[in-house]
């Protein structure tokens, strides 16, 4: 599971996204797996505001639109970038007007304008959630401004898409402004919509700026440990209950309500009736919450099929381990070094487990250039909120946990509890194990390649052996006895240092 070889020369990609409320540039490092974002702005223009119901784009949500792509193309320009592709979506291919201010942006821009249709946007959105999860199941829904679109996702593969007009400005247009009726138009759109019905007992994986902005509310009002959206896991019944409030209450009540911009705020309560409804219609499993949609859904489709099939966790932890451990090659034996100890220990993995503790292995050395007395504090602020693809929430913790343990010992501070709260017990102590596991490797082999495959750890008559070769028999130490004595009563047993 390690390996990856070195980093392939990169040139970065832009993608303009012109949706019926924020118009966006991002600019990624590259076409990979995993691929890391240099530069993200957004304007919230409102093309979508009164397109249904007048059926044009409005003259001031035009200007600020084609003002934020004059913009844009200035900071590619600034940036170099020359691969740049440029899409419109809902407010666009609704209006009369949208194929004037398609001439205007393929003006400013240089770049002609891809305009989606509605199963596109589908397509593309769901391509996003199998980019970013590792062979999501479920059912994708991408809420913008404009339309809602719904995606069926089988283990990484794509069903045929659909597009509703059930956007947030879309919805707010049509009703009038009155949840009452929003919510009449949301139950009669979605009591044909087949891919609700395969929702049940499924991942309902949500998309869009307005779905994001509700969970951000949602951590604050829980108190959750960590702020990171991608792969945030909402209940259910919470997110009901949670829905109700919003629709319920005035937004400015709310906690960290600052945080989520003010042209947002009155959408909030038409994405909370939307979301509200699909759970109650579908009963999905949980409700995860997806920053990859449109955008890299386009990225992720033009990759080789080879790329498309690597796992986009152990492809960045990879290209981590390239970047910043002294030595990348010795972490990627200790993924092997640190399996066979598990295997000799029995201690069972799922395909999930394995890869996660991959994972952990591959990044272990990424914050050697801190100051020894706060590697472990780097670790585990950097594992839990790296913008890592393919991970939940508990397994972020874990690779934090394990790196934490591996710098600072088996004595877990309080400053760590709160990161300690995203994993079940199990999991925290397979982490000390790990952890334990890793303090013995890196005292041994000084962090380089070519010393873990020749001295294995594994049980041998019921003790734990870490065997040395004679010609290694110099590296032998107290200090890895004193850590392998500590990893044998993290795994209740004896332990011995063979050489020979």
């Amino acid at each position: 599971m390690g390996g990856g070889g070195r980093l392939p020369a990169l040139s970065p990609v832009a993608i303009i996204d012109i949706g019926s409320n924020s118009v966006r540039l991002v600019a990624y490092e590259g076409r990979t797996r995993s691929p890391a974002m240099l530069f993200n702005e957004k304007a919230l223009c409102g093309l979508g505001r009164g397109v249904a119901s007048t059926g044009k784009m409005d003259k001031t949500a035009v200007a600020s639109a084609l003002a934020a792509l004059q913009r844009f193309r200035g900071l590619c320009d600034v940036m170099q970038i020359e691969d740049i592709h440029v899409l419109a979506t809902a407010a666009v291919r609704d209006a009369s007007n949208g194929e004037r201010f398609i001439q205007k942006a393929e003006e400013i821009l240089r770049r002609p304008v891809s305009l989606l249709a509605g199963t596109r946007e589908a397509e593309l959105s769901a391509l996003g959630v199998a980019s970013g999860f590792w062979k999501p199941d479920g059912v994708v829904g991408d809420m913008g401004g404009g339309s809602l679109e719904l995606v069926e996702i089988v283990n990484g593969a794509l069903r045929p898409g659909l597009s509703l007009r059930l956007g947030g400005l879309a919805l707010q247009d049509a009703s009038g402004a009155s949840l009452k009726k929003a919510g009449a138009l949301v139950r009669a759109a979605l009591a044909n919509a087949p891919q609700i019905g395969a929702l049940k007992g499924r991942a309902f994986y949500a998309v869009g700026g307005t779905w994001r902005a509700l969970a951000r509310l949602h951590m604050e009002q829980i108190g959750y440990p960590l702020h990171v959206m991608h792969a945030y896991e909402i209940n259910p019944g919470e997110a009901i209950a949670f829905a109700r409030m919003v629709q319920r209450l005035d937004v400015g009540a709310l906690e960290a309500i600052g945080s989520i911009s003010s042209a947002r705020r009155p959408l909030l309560a038409y994405g909370a009736l939307l979301l509200e409804q699909i759970i109650r219609r579908g009963h999905p499993s949980s409700v995860m919450i997806s920053p990859y949609g449109v955008r890299e859904g386009l990225l992720f489709e033009a990759l080789a099929p080879e790329l498309q099939a690597r796992d986009p966790l152990l492809a960045m932890a990879s290209e981590m381990n390239w970047l910043r451990s002294r030595s990348p090659r010795h972490c990627e034996e200790l993924v092997d070094w640190v399996g066979g100890l598990f295997a000799s220990l029995h201690l069972s993995e799922t395909p999930a487990e394995a890869r996660v503790r991959a994972a952990a292995c591959l990044v272990s050395d990424v914050c050697w250039r801190a100051h020894p007395d706060y590697r472990g504090e780097q670790a585990l602020i950097l594992l839990s909120q790296a913008t890592f693809a393919g991970v939940t929430h508990p397994e972020r913790g874990f690779m934090a946990l394990s790196n934490y343990i591996r710098h600072e010992g088996l004595s877990i501070e309080s400053n760590v509890a709160r990161i300690r709260e995203l994993m079940p017990m199990h999991m925290v102590e397979r982490a000390r194990i790990l952890g334990a596991a890793m303090r013995v490797a890196y005292i041994l082999s000084a962090a380089m390649a070519g010393v873990l495959p020749r001295c294995p750890l594994t049980v041998k008559k019921g003790v734990l052996t870490l065997s040395i070769p004679v010609e290694l028999e110099n590296l032998r130490s107290d200090r890895i006895a004193n850590r392998l004595r500590q990893l044998g009563r993290t795994v209740g047993m004896q332990v011995q240092i063979c050489v020979g």
